[in-house]
């Protein structure tokens, strides 16, 4: 058991949505730091990784589904450097928060985890209700500004400040967020 996890979300985008035009770019400058930051926590027997995901509307869909449709996708390049292997951890969402109808509280109870680090998409929605959610749960909040993207990056950086100020999460890197 850890007290530390690294949450990656929606990460498994097939960038095929009305936003997808303002989002890329702010992916692709995400994907090597989230990626090192997996490979991290991989590396440690102290830091759990769990991939949350949209299911996008297929309720059937099972997470090797919604990775295959992401790689399918129209940005494979920005998938494969973060597509989870066969033995992480994978819950779908619904909604925006990863709580929302998810097992994930559940599963942070087990691992007896009191520290969450966010990275993914999008910051200003899924990040920002899920740190919020979190945050209410009196979950430590860690938010690595290099390993979120935005679609609309006035309301990415008040989404970043909102939760510094009002959830307490520390902003920091990618490089800076794992425990000593």
């Amino acid at each position: 058991m850890t007290d530390t996890a690294v949450l990656v979300i929606d990460m498994m985008n097939a960038y095929r949505h009305p936003d997808a035009d303002l989002l890329i770019p702010n992916v692709a400058e995400i994907v090597q730091p989230v990626s090192g930051l997996i490979d991290a926590a991989l590396g440690r027997d102290d830091v759990d990784l769990i991939y949350v995901n949209d299911n996008y509307g297929d309720f059937a869909a099972q997470p090797s589904d919604i990775v295959r449709a992401a790689l399918d996708g129209a940005r494979p390049d920005l998938v494969e450097p973060v597509v989870p292997r066969p033995d992480c951890r994978f819950l779908t969402k619904v909604r925006h928060s990863v709580f929302y109808a998810t097992a994930l509280e559940y599963l942070l109870s087990r691992l007896e985890v009191k520290r969450l680090i966010f990275v993914g998409q999008v910051t200003e929605q899924c990040v920002l209700y899920s740190a919020l959610d979190a945050y209410v749960r009196h979950f430590e909040v860690i938010v690595p500004r290099d390993g979120v993207a935005h679609i609309d990056p006035e309301l990415g950086a008040a989404a970043l400040k909102m939760m510094e100020s009002n959830m307490g999460a520390d902003i920091v890197t990618t490089a800076d967020c794992l425990p000593k």
